[in-house]
């Protein structure tokens, strides 16, 4: 049965840790916090699990248009091409922080997470609680944000609340306070300058 798992941002227990990796290991879908708001999460290279998360959110796997939460941009070139250095510099300032990079996917993205313009959004959390999950594990999580019913408000904030609407989707809910009522700025950067696709909790004025 999904249950709570809480983790302290500064020493998380090392065995609830432990909990949530070997969750995601075994093809578990987990809610996870962000800089921004909560998200489903299942492993990078888990086909059980995207089809979960893509069941969660109810489309069809071949529809789904998932980010990657990485740990720091040393993921970037093994997931993502043609970054000249004007945009790496863009996102060395930018991350960690609420942006998402919609990028060209590399061959190393599985087709299955690709969309069908063969890109990848590409997040790096400023999180504690996010930061450890994703470095115990040494790999991306694939996310997709939790939505709330509510028609006034667009997120779910409280991972309590989280837990009582979708214990019977996911294996885990991962308390890490309170999360933020704004998701993250969208930046398309397949192009020759990056688009701003949806302006969110991570400000634009500054930023290029």
């Amino acid at each position: 049965m999904a249950h709570l798992v809480k983790l302290h941002d500064r020493n998380p227990d090392p065995r609830k840790v432990k909990e949530v990796l070997d969750c995601l290991e075994r093809d578990g879908l987990i809610v996870c916090p962000t800089d921004t708001v909560y998200s489903f999460a299942a492993k990078l290279g888990s086909p059980k699990g995207f089809d979960r998360l893509a069941r969660a959110k109810g489309i069809k796997p071949d529809k789904a248009h998932f980010s990657l939460l990485c740990a720091d941009l040393s993921d970037l070139s093994q997931y993502a091409q043609h970054i000249s250095n004007p945009l790496f510099k863009l996102m060395k300032r930018a991350l960690p922080g609420p942006y998402t990079f919609v990028l060209p996917a590399s061959s190393e993205v599985p087709k299955l997470y690709r969309s069908s313009k063969k890109t990848i959004g590409i997040r790096v959390p400023d999180h504690p609680v996010a930061q450890h999950i994703l470095r115990a594990l040494g790999k991306p999580l694939v996310v997709s944000s939790v939505h709330d019913d509510d028609e006034l408000l667009e997120y779910t904030t409280d991972p309590e609340l989280i837990l009582e609407r979708h214990e019977h989707i996911v294996d885990l809910v991962v308390d890490g306070g309170m999360g933020q009522i704004e998701a993250s700025t969208v930046l398309d950067c397949t192009g020759s300058e990056p688009e701003v696709i949806r302006e969110g909790l991570g400000p634009i004025d500054g930023l290029f």
